[in-house]
């Protein structure tokens, strides 16, 4: 095992917090999260039997979007919130009773700690990684609510430029459900900017029952987009900070309109795909 591997799979100081938090005042009215930061796993669980390879592809982590979350964070002076454990331990961008929670294959790859893993364990990884995250989020969004700031909620994601051997076109994607006050005005200012090919609910559909979206932003009627940047754009350093600047650059104005920092309900295409699907998609 390479030793920059070794270190993010055994680091000790994974525990006791699988959360990382980068503070920002309330009144920045952005809250940024990063469900897929890490390819970190504990030592105890070891290698959830894969070759050390996989945890560099994307079925460990969304490759960049960490450097891309701290990055606007620093730029916007917000609080973001990131994980610090692999999304093949747990998922928390799924729902609790979503049965890809804990992947057991994922892009072709047998995941066989995962294929061992019953339902107690499941609870127990759930405990452990998902809810600290998911408390986490619920804390800020409570206390900048509490403050009379009423957050805009910005998910940080990336994308594979391939995807069962067709190359995704998109240089970004803007997800969204029902609530657009955030997410069109943001698709419109990156439609604008030159040679940009711009997913609208692409590569995925932004309607995910039970994703954190879903949970904190949906339910709360908090304005938020989940962005998706494609992986080769943000693997360097350089990308990063070239993706970090253009989004701070477009959404500081965007997330000081007046509309987008009052909380409105304005219900979920979520149940509407999961009968026409059967499940969820990504």
């Amino acid at each position: 095992m390479s030793a920059s591997a070794a270190l993010k799979l055994d680091d000790p100081s994974l525990e006791p917090c699988p959360v990382e938090i980068v503070p920002g005042p309330v009144e920045s009215g952005t809250l940024i999260l990063c469900d897929h930061a890490s390819n970190a796993v504990p030592p105890d669980l070891g290698d959830l039997g894969l070759p050390e390879a996989e945890f560099e592809r994307h079925i460990a982590y969304d490759i960049g979007a960490a450097a891309v979350t701290r990055s606007l964070a620093r730029r916007l002076g917000a609080p973001a919130i990131l994980t610090r454990f692999s999304r093949l331990i747990i998922d928390p961008n799924r729902g609790r009773d979503d049965p890809t929670l804990a992947m057991r294959l994922s892009d072709g790859a047998v995941v066989p700690g995962n294929a061992r893993a019953d339902e107690a364990e499941v609870e127990r990884r759930i405990a452990r990684f998902y809810d600290p995250y998911d408390d986490a989020i619920a804390d800020a969004i409570h206390r900048a609510m509490v403050a009379g700031h009423p957050p805009v909620i910005v998910a940080l994601h990336s994308f594979t430029p391939v995807w069962r051997g067709w190359p995704r076109p998109w240089h970004v994607g803007i997800l969204w459900d029902a609530d657009d006050r955030f997410a069109v005005p943001l698709l419109e200012a990156l439609q604008a900017e030159d040679g940009l090919v711009v997913g609208d609910n692409e590569p995925y559909d932004g309607a995910l029952a039970g994703d954190t979206v879903d949970r904190h932003a949906t339910t709360r009627g908090l304005a938020n987009a989940l962005i998706e940047i494609r992986q080769d754009l943000i693997d360097s350093e350089e990308g990063a900070e070239e993706w970090a600047e253009r989004f701070a650059r477009l959404l500081e104005p965007l997330a000081a309109r007046a509309n987008l920092r009052q909380p409105a309900i304005f219900g979920t295409r979520t149940r509407d795909r999961l009968r026409q699907h059967g499940g969820s998609s990504r």
